[in-house]
């Protein structure tokens, strides 16, 4: 299955070489990277301290990260971090979070053996941790036979995802099994990726990081900004359309035309933020043809600011700092079948928050926040049904203070009730990033009676592993873990086993029997 993967992958990379030609010459999202994701990486000069390699993905994994990040450095201030994502606006946005925390941030390599090993021989890790739910093969595989401890951090495992790589579950269970260690938000989580094959001795519920959510002097500084520039006042309540997909804004645009006509008392603002920049001058011209007086974040500060109906947030990483001044927080990607983005930000700002009904993406942390009247719900999955309820549901908040008051509250008490998930992550981790190597390639040998049956046939590799007899072993020895591949000689099955760590005893290694299989 390896092989295939890998095959397929090439072929799928192959065909995709024109996007990313193109997308570079008109400077698009595909091509961003693509020269590190190859390998060809910024310099690094290791040292004698171990490197902790933390990969995100896009904005909401690398938001994420920030408390661990900040925890490891505390806690491990002889550890050298560094930071990798996937998509530009990840990027971008590491590079403000972690610039004093961070040794490197880059681009994670594209999932092929050779790109992944030049990375790993640049900077060496001696501990890889995955962000939420990354299973990617060769990364996967290549790090661990490096010799570098893995760990899924903050770990998530939707019913869809589960459901996906049940496809590939022999393989998947292969790859799990080069995991040290898998941190997952909710018991929902962790019996998916068990279910899938991972021992469960090596998964934990650690909770939710993003629960552990803290404003920074910046971002209260970039409000206060905000506020002044663009004259935000309760006089002219703010309603935020959050990291919203196609078609939402559309129906958030004409849903506020309607609270327009409707509206009783003080004449409301509208903020969309748009959550993929590369339609941020797509979005602009929907705002235009509405008729809406409006401006950009991004032009020059001039007269209209104060005034503008309807403004873009055309940036990124400037959300958090927007929703203190909000009144409203509409979370985009929950109209649509996308599973809808974080409601952690604006809870922790204290907002009333206006959801679609599709948020599968967060279910055990939306359903704590529905029990506990945080949320207002909508459903609804065609346009007209979405901005009539939309609207009304708007409306209704704009004319309750008091509703929106006790909403913001309860979202803010599910948060505060649910904190700690960092220091229990970092308990969990601390360990092992304690015993990852910081010269971690082929430096030890930690089964030397494998290291025996090297290339010749056997009838016991060890006390612990017994091969049938007339089959050949062979074997790859790093430091904390071995992985066995073997071939029948009557038919053609590849079977992997990873053997515990070894433990040390009269001289010399040996694996745990009963881990062994």
């Amino acid at each position: 299955m390896f092989f295939l993967y890998n095959l397929l992958y090439f072929l799928a990379f192959l065909l995709m070489t024109p996007v990313f030609a193109v997308s570079a010459l008109v400077r698009g999202k595909r091509a961003a990277g693509y020269f590190q994701r190859l390998g060809f990486l910024p310099s690094f000069e290791p040292d004698e301290r171990p490197v902790v390699w933390v990969h995100c993905v896009s904005v909401g994994e690398t938001n994420a990260a920030r408390p661990l990040i900040e925890a490891i450095n505390a806690d491990l201030p002889d550890r050298r971090i560094i930071v990798s994502t996937t998509t530009r606006t990840g990027q971008k946005l590491a590079r403000e979070l972690f610039a004093d925390h961070a040794d490197r941030v880059f681009y994670v390599p594209f999932d092929m053996r050779w790109c992944v090993r030049r990375v790993l021989r640049r900077f060496r890790p001696s501990t890889l941790l995955l962000m939420e739910s990354e299973i990617w093969f060769n990364l996967i595989r290549e790090t661990s036979k490096f010799g570098a401890r893995l760990a899924i951090v903050n770990g998530r495992l939707s019913e869809r995802s589960y459901k996906r790589w049940g496809y590939f579950k022999r393989t998947v269970r292969r790859v799990l099994g080069y995991l040290d260690m898998a941190l997952m938000q909710s018991n929902g989580d962790a019996k998916r990726i068990m279910a899938l094959g991972l021992r469960a001795s090596k998964v934990r519920v650690t909770g939710n990081l993003k629960y552990d959510h803290d404003v920074t002097a910046a971002e209260s500084e970039l409000t206060g900004e905000i506020r002044e520039r663009f004259g935000i006042t309760p006089d002219a309540p703010l309603v935020v359309a959050a990291s919203t997909h196609a078609p939402e804004e559309e129906w958030v645009i004409e849903a506020f035309r309607n609270v327009w006509k409707d509206s009783r008392g003080a004449l409301p603002r509208l903020l969309i933020a748009p959550r993929h920049p590369e339609r941020f001058d797509e979005v602009a011209r929907q705002i235009r043809s509405s008729g809406f007086q409006w401006v950009r974040r991004t032009e020059s500060p001039s007269g209209r600011d104060k005034n503008a109906e309807v403004i873009l947030l055309d940036t990124i990483g400037e959300l958090r700092s927007v929703f203190p001044l909000a009144e409203i927080v509409i979370v985009g990607g929950s109209f649509i079948q996308h599973g809808g983005q974080s409601i952690f930000e604006p809870a922790a700002a204290g907002r009333a928050i206006v959801t679609g009904p599709f948020m599968s993406n967060f279910e055990p942390a939306f359903s704590a926040f529905r029990a506990a009247d945080a949320i207002v719900r909508l459903e609804g999955s065609d346009g007209p049904t979405i901005v009539n309820t939309l609207s009304a549901a708007v409306g209704e908040l704009l004319n309750r203070e008091k509703r929106r008051e006790i909403l913001g509250k309860n979202a803010l008490r599910v948060m505060n009730e649910n904190r700690g998930s960092t220091r229990r992550t970092i308990e969990q981790i601390e360990q092992l990033i304690s015993t990852g190597s910081s010269s971690p390639r082929h430096t030890l040998t930690a089964i030397m009676c494998i290291d025996q049956a090297r290339k010749r046939r056997v009838r016991s590799v060890s006390a612990g592993f017994n091969v049938a007899k007339g089959s050949e072993a062979r074997e790859q020895v790093y430091p904390h873990k071995a992985h066995i591949d073997r071939k029948s000689d009557r038919e053609s099955v590849t079977r992997e086993r990873t053997l515990a760590p070894a433990y040390q005893h009269d001289g010399g290694y040996y694996a745990d029997r009963d881990l062994c299989g």
